[in-house]
C-alpha cells in the first residue's frame, strides 16, 4: 500500500466508486486450487508460531485472523533491523524489511503446512516478485521466515512440491530468509476490522477474505 495509504479522507463519492468495484473484484478474486503438503510440522502442545510475508499486512493479517485454530496475528516487519523496523524506514525499501504477519497457532487444530496451503492459494500470489497487487518493492515480497528447522523443511518441501504441481500460471518465487520480527506500529494492528470502509480495504482485502472463505469452508472460523 502507498505511504498515504494511512486513513485518507475521501469524499462519498469516492468512496462509492470504490465500493462498486468491490463486487467486481470479489468475483474476479479465486483462490488457486492446490494439493495439501506431502510434508508437515507434526503438532505439539502449546501454541506456535508461523512467520509469513506476502505484500501488504492488511489483508495477510485479515486472512489468517479468520483461519479456525488461530489465536493471534500480529502485523509488522521481518528480514531487517530493529533500527529501521518502521513504517517510514520500511517504505524506502532500503531496510531489508518485508512487510510480514506473526501467526499465533495451535497446531492440534491446524497444521503448519495448513498455514502454508491457505498462504500460497488465496493470501497472497506467490508468483509476483517484489511486488503484490497495486504495492510494488522489496517489502512487499514473498518470503517465508521458518521459526524451526520443521518448518523450514516443510517449507522448502511445499515449495517444490507446489512447482511440481504446476498450479500456478507462473514459476514460484517464494523464498526462506532469516531474520527477526518486529511488531508495527499500533495504527496498523487489526487494520481490517477497525477501517471496514477503507478504500485499500474495500477493494483488495475484503474480496480476498471472501475468497477465503469460499474456497477453505471448514477452515474458516
Amino acid at each position: 500500500m502507498p505511504m498515504n495509504k494511512t486513513i485518507l479522507a475521501i469524499s462519498a463519492a469516492a468512496l462509492a466508486g470504490v465500493v462498486a468495484l468491490q463486487s467486481g473484484a470479489a468475483s474476479a478474486e479465486r483462490a488457486v486450487v492446490i494439493p495439501a503438503p506431502a510434508i508437515d510440522v507434526p503438532a505439539t502442545p502449546g501454541l506456535q508460531t508461523a512467520v509469513l510475508a506476502g505484500g501488504c499486512f492488511w489483508g495477510m493479517e485479515a486472512v489468517f485472523e479468520h483461519v479456525r485454530g488461530v489465536k493471534s496475528v500480529t502485523a509488522g516487519y521481518a528480514g531487517g533491523t530493529a533500527a529501521t523496523a518502521n513504517y517510514a524506514d520500511v517504505s524506502s525499501e532500503k531496510t531489508g524489511h518485508a512487510e510480514a504477519v506473526r501467526i499465533s497457532y495451535d497446531p492440534r487444530k491446524v497444521s503448519y503446512g495448513t498455514l502454508l496451503r491457505v498462504y500460497f492459494s488465496i493470501a497472497h500470489d506467490p508468483t509476483e516478485l517484489n511486488r503484490q497487487g497495486p504495492d510494488t518493492g522489496l517489502s512487499y515480497r514473498s518470503a517465508i521466515f521458518p521459526q524451526s528447522a520443521a518448518q523450514a523443511k516443510a517449507a522448502k518441501a511445499y515449495i517444490a512440491q507446489l512447482g511440481a504441481a504446476h498450479r500456478f500460471s507462473a514459476p514460484i518465487v517464494t523464498k526462506l530468509e532469516t531474520g527477526r520480527f518486529f511488531p508495527a506500529e499500533a495504527y496498523h494492528q487489526d487494520f481490517f476490522d477497525k477501517n471496514p470502509t477503507h478504500p485499500y480495504i474495500v477493494r483488495w482485502d475484503k474480496p480476498k477474505v471472501a475468497a477465503f472463505r469460499a474456497a477453505f469452508p471448514t477452515l474458516a472460523s
